[in-house]
């Protein structure tokens, strides 16, 4: 039957046999106009907007680099760091952007290994978040070890003192895990960009740009051999990175969980940290791809299918958050151990009880909305709900890490921890950081995965009776990409279809 999509596209398009809207929008949609759109993202005059918010985010950038250089040359103390409170936002700001690293490893390997064939338009942003989200987390260990230029100290090189690291220290297992995860979301990416570059390269117009672009496609010409190289390499990359989406903040939440402190030491940690985790990331790749399908008139490609499906599974992650809030409750109730007791009723009714509620509004009440699917499918409801989620789970590592530490088992030593103006703005600057790199990726790399979301389209299709066959691309107007298409097209059927 036919409907009419209520978004900004308002684009009559044709459901499926159970019901389901396509994946791509419009009836005129071919891989020329395809390629087209998403090329142009890159070769076009860049909105008006984009020169303005990158100037911000170097701006907040600087702010960054403001602050770490006071940090190096004050000492930690700098921050609002304190005892009992040993540690507070550093911690929590780490956690927070490992958290938000998440989501595009999960949408890029887990949903590739299932066939989610939904993935295929946000998966490149998400991929580049996570490498972004990444770089600001790897701040804060970098710099909270005080003397930054004995960094090297944390790997395990022998040097002329004889000191190794502690390979019994969660934070060690830390270097390790993250290093790990970076270094594989950073090939995932690429690999899949491989073929995208070369239709970039294609179309150049300049020497340099079919230079440069040239060198990183690895010589791709679209050949059968070429796509079935990169069918094998992407599906062994996604292997590798699902146990990666699942170890990471594993690893993390054992920096509090192997310890003795009262609401930390738990066993429910790992999973709980693994679902916050995809949980914060789905709202940041929402919030941020929102944004995008607007200033670039994505709506065809980026569809309310897209925004919705990733709708459900911040329901459900947000739903084991909520499951694992009230088990902690329940577990510090059943285990009879009267400081886990006071820890968790400290959290909810103690000084730091509007940080709380704060954390059970914005991740227990919030996600809650998307049970309706008038909210699921409402543009500006969902935006304003994925920022809510991501205040939510910063307010969660904060409530986790500072609540167990202010007061400890000596009343005469508890405190009340409050951050400074270089603990807020080292934080503020990790986003200056992520904004700014993320724009920079927006503008000179395709955003969109051009070659998978062609193997979604019905022209993709070798079934397919249609006007827009496959058959009928190789006559588009735009000549100049047509050739490509035709090899990129028939080989990504073969490996998408």
């Amino acid at each position: 039957m036919s409907v009419v999509v209520r978004d900004e596209t308002a684009i009559e398009l044709q459901k499926d046999e159970i019901g389901r809207a396509p994946l791509i929008l419009g009836d005129k949609q071919t891989f020329s106009t395809v390629t087209d759109t998403v090329a142009g993202m890159t070769e076009k005059k860049p909105p008006k907007a984009w020169p303005l918010l990158l100037g911000l985010a170097f701006s907040v950038l600087m702010i960054l680099g403001a602050s770490l250089t006071r940090l190096v040359g004050w000492g930690t103390g700098t921050w609002g760091l304190n005892h009992p409170v040993g540690w507070a936002w550093d911690i929590t700001g780490f956690v927070f952007w490992i958290g938000i690293g998440h989501a595009g490893t999960l949408i890029s390997a887990i949903l590739f290994l299932f066939r989610q064939k939904w993935r295929t338009s946000i998966n490149r942003a998400a991929e580049a978040m996570t490498i972004f989200a990444v770089m600001a987390a790897g701040v804060y260990p970098a710099f909270h070890v005080g003397r930054v230029w004995l960094l090297y100290w944390v790997f395990p090189v022998p040097n002329q003192m004889q000191v190794w690291p502690n390979f019994k220290s969660p934070l060690l297992w830390d270097v390790f895990a993250v290093s790990t995860y970076m270094t594989v979301s950073i090939l995932f990416w690429y690999v899949g960009l491989v073929p995208d570059l070369a239709t970039l390269r294609d179309r150049a117009t300049t020497k340099t740009k079919q230079m440069v672009l040239g060198i990183f496609a690895l010589g791709w010409r679209g050949s059968h051999r070429h796509w079935l190289n990169y069918e094998k390499a992407y599906l062994i990359l996604a292997g590798l990175s699902t146990p990666l989406v699942l170890s990471v903040h594993t690893i993390v939440s054992f920096d509090f969980a192997v310890s003795v402190i009262p609401g930390w030491h738990t066993t429910i940690f790992p999973p709980y940290f693994v679902a916050g985790a995809v949980f914060s990331g789905f709202a940041m790749v929402m919030t941020l791809m929102i944004i995008v399908r607007k200033v670039y008139n994505l709506q065809h490609i980026v569809t309310i299918r897209h925004l919705e499906n990733m709708n459900k599974i911040m329901l459900a992650t947000g739903s084991m958050v909520g499951y694992a809030y009230a088990m902690e409750f329940f577990i510090a109730w059943y285990s009879g151990n009267p400081y886990e007791k006071f820890t968790f009723i400290n959290r909810a009714f103690g000084p730091y009880s509007w940080a709380y509620w704060t954390m059970v509004s914005c991740n227990v009440i919030s996600p809650q909305f998307f049970w309706f699917k008038k909210i699921r499918t409402s543009i500006p409801i969902m935006f304003v709900l994925t920022i809510f989620i991501n205040i939510g789970m910063w307010f969660e590592r904060f409530v986790i890490i500072v609540t167990s530490l202010h007061r400890d088992f000596v009343p005469s030593s508890w405190g009340y921890f409050r951050p400074t103006i270089i603990d807020i703005s080292t934080f503020v600057g990790t986003f200056g950081l992520f904004f700014f790199m993320f724009l920079l990726f927006i503008r000179f790399l395709p955003a969109i995965a051009i070659g998978e979301v062609k193997g979604v389209m019905p022209a993709a299709d070798p079934h397919a009776h249609d006007d827009h066959g496959p058959e009928g691309d190789g006559h588009d107007a735009h000549g100049s990409d047509d050739k490509h298409d035709k090899h990129d097209d028939g080989d990504a059927e073969a490996a998408h279809g």
